[in-house]
């Protein structure tokens, strides 16, 4: 396991140490950003909603043509 995802819990608690310092600091910039609305769906639920399923149409595009092997301990492509 490389650093990262061996202290995966700890980054993302700091993630949301941060976001929870930033919200109290700058409650303007969150507020203005959670306005952000087209046809009542707020803006950053629906891209968050939208790259994974993205990132999953793409890998699966890649597998069809044969681009994309997921092989255990190789880097896609080598």
């Amino acid at each position: 396991m490389n650093l990262f995802e061996r202290y995966l819990t700890v980054w993302v608690a700091l993630c949301i140490i941060t976001g929870m310092l930033l919200g109290q600091f700058l409650p303007g910039v969150f507020q203005a950003v959670a306005s952000l609305e087209v046809a009542r769906v707020n803006i950053q639920v629906g891209v968050l909603n939208e790259v994974p399923v993205m990132l999953l149409v793409v890998k699966i595009a890649n597998a069809s043509q044969g681009w994309y092997i997921n092989t255990p301990g190789k880097t896609p492509g080598k």
